[in-house]
């Protein structure tokens, strides 16, 4: 058996322009989902699927992202002598468990969500890391990282998370190619980016979680620019299937989009739904409003 997963890498160095004005300010990855920032599912989701050390790609102006993970005396002390200990609680959730679980990177210049994964090449080092796009909040019990860690101890290589594409719409998406389908984790045999309508070689797209072995770095760090001038992650996948394996798993679970303003909406309802203390009187304002 190989090394065990243990880092992760979010990118969260977007401008966040399909959620502009929001975003304005306030790093999309920090917008609320009920009550918390949509960051805040995603290392929970990290943590539960034993990840020890997460390495956020930042950009510029995003020092907000760095903050929230950090303490604040003047609101936890506020708390503690209010005896809103379950408040504090809430509060101090997501703060690291101990020194130096947590990293930041400054990704210098928008050049693509392949080059934001090679900026994390000198903390991963050589061990296999997990990719986690914090825009995709994956509603799953296990987690939808559980799950592909999981799938990783069965198969080794890489790992892709993938899930079927609306009707209709497989055109509009990163398709896998399989070597045969049978169950939910297959082996494939490569990727293709928005296929023209009837030439899908699947119904699965590429989701927002992978797990990478360290050599996607000496390919990345070569790579030339692809679709918008980016340095694509699914180019540099497919370079490396060359020579290792992947597998895509097809996750049990919900995806919601928090990139998108439809999308990010959803997510509030849902969650709120999925909250005991909250559904009955989120189910009424819903009714309310229709």
């Amino acid at each position: 058996m190989g090394k065990r997963v243990r880092k992760a890498v979010l990118p969260v160095a977007g401008l966040g322009t399909r959620v502009l004005p929001g975003a304005k300010t306030t790093p999309k990855n920090l917008l609320n989902v009920v009550d918390r920032p949509i960051l805040s599912y995603i290392v929970e989701e990290a943590r539960a699927a034993g990840i020890e050390h997460f390495v956020f790609i930042v950009g510029r102006g995003q020092g907000a992202i760095e903050d929230y993970f950090d303490a604040i005396p003047e609101i936890e002390n506020a708390l503690e002598a209010k005896g809103k200990l379950d408040i504090l609680a809430e509060v101090r959730r997501d703060l690291p468990k101990q020194a130096g679980e947590m990293s930041f990177i400054r990704q210098m210049a928008p050049l693509g969500l392949g080059h934001a994964v090679w900026c994390a090449r000198e903390v991963i080092g050589d061990e296999p890391f997990a990719v986690m796009l914090p825009d995709m909040l994956m509603a799953a019990e296990p987690g939808a990282l559980a799950q592909a860690v999981a799938a990783y101890d069965k198969t080794g290589g890489n790992i892709v998370v993938v899930e079927p594409a609306p009707e209709g719409e497989a055109h509009k998406y990163g398709i896998v190619a399989l070597d045969g389908q049978d169950g939910r984790l297959n082996r494939m045999t490569g990727m293709v980016e928005k296929p023209a309508p009837g030439t899908e070689p699947s119904n699965l797209f590429i989701s927002g979680r992978y797990i990478l072995q360290p050599e996607i770095f000496d390919v990345l760090q070569t790579q030339e620019r692809g679709a918008g001038g980016e340095i694509q992650l699914t180019d540099g996948m497919a370079a490396l299937m060359k020579r290792q394996d992947f597998h895509a798993l097809e996750y049990d679970g919900i995806t919601y989009d928090c990139g998108d303003k439809l999308g990010l909406l959803r997510a509030n309802v849902a969650f709120a739904l999925r909250r005991p203390e909250l559904a009955d009187a989120a189910r009424k304002m819903i009714r309310e409003l229709l």
